[in-house]
This record gives structure tokens, sequence and C-alpha cells, in this order.
């Protein structure tokens, strides 16, 4: 799974901007960044989300003993997901920001999240893949708090048909909604 969150990260890094060479092409690094900043920010964003979604995969499977047959098609999906949400962002800047291209977006980090999510529902209450040495109340609390994602891309969606800015800016609401479920865990748990 490592290889393809990293094949991922290349990808994003392949879609930034490259100056061009001759006449009417880019001068300075600072002009590229002007002339194409938008392309930067969902570079951007995109490495955020696919950071945050590594971070989670790498720390729900450190609490796994074993796997098995439909765990590892939660997990085959999810890695499909991550893929088509690189697709996504793709499409978005080659169509343009347009509601329907970031709505695209928000979808497939929807879809990557609810797979991760169920990744770890199965392991931890159909499964019995979860590690004796994780106490119940950690998996529990693990379960809520994972919800954080895939709510903030459902959050995301609305934001689409305000502007691109607007549904940019709406990710970053994603460090208190994940702070407001955590919370929200500790004190269920």
């Amino acid at each position: 799974m490592d290889v393809v969150y990293a094949l991922v990260i290349w990808r994003l890094f392949m879609i930034l901007p490259r100056p061009e060479e001759g006449e009417g092409g880019t001068t300075t690094v600072l002009d590229l960044i002007i002339n194409e900043w938008d392309i930067f920010v969902i570079v951007l964003l995109g490495l955020v989300i696919v950071i945050i979604f590594w971070l989670q995969n790498n720390s729900l499977f450190g609490y796994l003993k074993a796997t098995d047959r439909i765990h590892t098609a939660i997990t085959i999906f999810q890695l499909f997901f991550l893929l088509f949400f690189l697709y996504s962002i793709g499409s978005g800047l080659r169509l343009g920001a347009g509601a329907d291209s970031r709505m695209l977006e928000s979808f497939a980090a929807l879809l990557l999240a609810v797979s991760a999510y169920l990744g770890w529902y199965y392991a931890y209450r159909k499964g019995d893949l979860v590690s004796d040495d994780v106490p119940a109340s950690k998996s529990e609390a693990l379960l809520k708090q994972n919800l954080a994602e895939p709510f903030t891309a459902l959050l995301t969606m609305p934001f689409a048909f305000v502007g691109p800015i607007a549904w940019e800016l709406s990710w970053f609401l994603y460090p208190f909604i994940r702070w407001a479920f955590g919370r929200f865990a500790k004190r269920v748990s």
C-alpha cells in the first residue's frame, strides 16, 4: 500500500506546472507561481489529503494482528479510490475549476474516506482482526474519530457550488472536525 501512496505523491508532483521555454514563456519562479497559483494550491491540497489518509492507514494497520479476504478487498477498494482521487484532481485541472470538477474531487475523497472507515469498522467489529493488545475502548474511539475524514469530504461538497476558493478553503475545516470527533470519541468511551 505504501508504494501506491508514494506513486500518488509522485504523480501529484508531476502535475505541477513547469516553466515554458522560448518567447512568451515564464521568466521567473515568482511568475510561474503567480500565473499557475491555482494548480499549486490544488496539488498542495491533494498532497495534504493523501498524507492524511496515508498516516491514518499506517496508524490503523498498526493495530491489526491479521487480515482476511474481506478486509483485503476493502483495502483494495481503498487503493482504487485513492487512485480515483488522483484522477479527479487531474480531471479538475484539465477541465477547470467548475462545480462539477470540485464535486468529483470531494466525491472521490468521500469514497476514499468511507472505504478507510469501513476497513477499520470491519477489522474491529466483524473480522476480529485487531490486536489483542488494543483495548476495546481504544478501538471504539478510533472508529468514532475516523468519521472526521468522510464527514469533511461530505461537508466540502456544497462549497463546490459556491466557488473554487470557497471549496478549497472548506478543506481547512478538517483539523477542527478531527478535533471535534476526537473529543466526542473520548466522551463516549
